[in-house]
């Protein structure tokens, strides 16, 4: 699941820097009236990225609480 997750964490980055490199070229060649619209795709991608993060470190906390717990029975 870890392998999963860092995978993840990768691809959320990605697609929040690379979409916005494509709009702003197609924006450039087609016009951002057409194009400015989908640069809320790369804000979500940002925010998938984030949350994921946080999520990922609030379970190593959680799996460490737990292991900490069960070592005190």
């Amino acid at each position: 699941m870890n392998v999963y997750n860092n995978l993840m964490l990768k691809f959320w980055l990605i697609v929040a820097i690379i979409i916005p490199v494509i709009v702003t070229y197609l924006g450039i060649t087609d016009g951002f009236k057409k194009w400015g619209g989908y640069y809320i795709l790369s804000i979500i991608a940002l925010f998938m990225y984030l949350i994921r993060k946080w999520m990922m470190k609030r379970m190593a906390k959680h799996l460490q609480y737990l292991s900490e717990q069960k070592n005190k029975e």
